[in-house]
């Protein structure tokens, strides 16, 4: 890979798409959506939204760019049994799309452990290579490495080579969303809003392009905080999580 001046990287950049998140607050936090040809993760506790996320992304890839899509397939890895084909299902029909369509656009695959996972990853580097794939979700990336080598925090580097895939999949122009747990602070005081941390250490701080840590609201109410970000400004967002997926705040 040579070096390129700052005006030709510039015009890579306007390239770029945003896919739509469902939620209209969401998005303009997000200064459009999600990224094309960058990682982001999304970390938060059970019931935070990560997973809707995901399906809800799964389709909206698959729309017209000017309605917020790609235009593109969706590759789902899904590591904790979380996936359902019938939420895609319902997410198509709030969007006005073809379900039966939708569930054929997006490619699932489930991993049992970290070195399936790691296959699922190098196979799904050979799919996107032969069709036109707009987003790859691994939900969650950490589980099943966390259950494997049982560390809270920091994974063994040699093991951890899916980070280098994650940032070599942004070559493929896919938006790269993946999922991750936390496990309490100690630095933190139990009754800070920043009381957990998203596990993986430094491996997965340095892969992310975009981190958003999600926490609960009232109701079926979600806050999305923009944690780090080399262009997004710090501030939250709110949102739902309805029965077609990702939608905007309720009362």
């Amino acid at each position: 890979m040579d070096f390129k001046t700052a005006a030709d990287a510039l015009e890579d950049r306007k390239s770029l798409l945003t896919l739509t998140t469902g939620s209209q607050e969401l998005d303009k936090l997000l200064e459009g959506g999600v990224e094309t040809g960058s990682l982001t993760e999304v970390f938060g506790e059970f019931r935070t939204g990560k997973t809707q996320m995901c399906h809800t992304l799964c389709v909206t890839c698959q729309m017209s760019v000017t309605e917020g899509g790609a235009e593109g397939k969706a590759i789902y890895i899904d590591t904790e049994g979380t996936f359902r084909p019938k939420r895609l299902q319902d997410i198509a029909e709030r969007f006005g799309l073809d379900p039966a369509v939708a569930l054929e656009n997006v490619a699932y695959a489930r991993a049992h452990n970290s070195e399936h996972q790691m296959e699922l990853l190098k196979m799904a580097a050979a799919i996107m290579a032969q069709d036109r794939y707009a987003l790859l979700v691994v939900d969650s990336a950490t589980a099943l490495f966390r259950t494997d080598f049982t560390v809270e925090e920091n994974f063994p580097s040699g093991k951890c080579k899916w980070a280098n895939f994650f940032v070599n999949s942004q070559e493929f122009g896919v938006a790269v969303f993946i999922t991750n747990q936390v496990v309490a602070n100690p630095d933190g005081m139990s009754f800070a809003k920043d009381s957990t941390k998203p596990i993986g250490g430094n491996i997965m701080a340095h892969a992310s392009t975009t981190r958003l840590r999600l926490r609960k609201g009232r109701g079926e109410n979600r806050i999305c905080t923009v944690f780090d970000s080399p262009v997004l400004a710090e501030a939250d967002a709110q949102f739902a999580l309805g029965a077609q997926g990702i939608c905007d705040a309720t009362d």
